[in-house]
């Protein structure tokens, strides 16, 4: 029995985005843990965010991804079909506002012609290949898409599957019980 006053940190979490072929998708695992437990097994942390056009995932505290979701999902209202732009409000926002900015959360926001991703930070980052990984198994998912990527026999969807699955088999806070999202 721990006697830490503290609770076990929140791990987990592997969203990948993969941009192949006039597709962009975004994928994440569904599994939610609190230290080495799984507390939840089909979270879904990829969506696709109103009428926008817009799919998003998250890596982080589940309900700061949600209330910045839904920040978004008001700058887009603001910036229609203006992803960039609307990422940068928010990105100041989140940064400057004193509630926002003790959000803990990192999210991939994608429409048909750029993908991003946002940090508390104020980043808004573009990936230069098409191809970025967020959260525990970021880096597993990410490393898996891009040996697949110039495979002619796989397409953005295949990519994001099968480099999620290669995350879940590594990541001990990955699961392969997936979300995906398609424009």
């Amino acid at each position: 029995m721990s006697t830490d006053m503290h609770p076990a940190p929140w791990h987990g979490t592997t969203i990948l985005l993969v941009k192949k072929g006039g597709k962009t998708v975004i994928a994440g695992d569904g599994q939610v843990s609190l230290g080495d437990t799984v507390v939840k097994a089909n979270a879904k942390k990829v969506r696709r965010l109103a009428d926008s056009g817009v799919i998003g995932g998250f890596a982080g505290a589940t309900a700061d991804a949600f209330t910045l979701f839904e920040r978004l999902e008001t700058k887009l209202e603001q910036y229609p079909k203006q992803l960039t732009r609307a990422c940068v409000e928010l990105a100041k926002d989140w940064r400057t506002d004193r509630y926002l900015r003790r959000l803990e959360a990192m999210m991939i926001v994608a429409d048909t012609d750029v993908a991003l991703v946002l940090t508390g930070t104020g980043d808004v980052l573009e990936p230069e290949d098409g191809i970025v990984g967020i959260g525990s198994g970021g880096n597993y998912a990410l490393a898996a898409a891009r040996a697949m990527a110039d495979q002619d026999d796989m397409d953005a969807e295949s990519i994001a599957r099968r480099a999620l699955a290669i995350a879940s088999d590594i990541c001990v806070y990955t699961n392969a019980n997936l979300t995906v999202e398609v424009l």
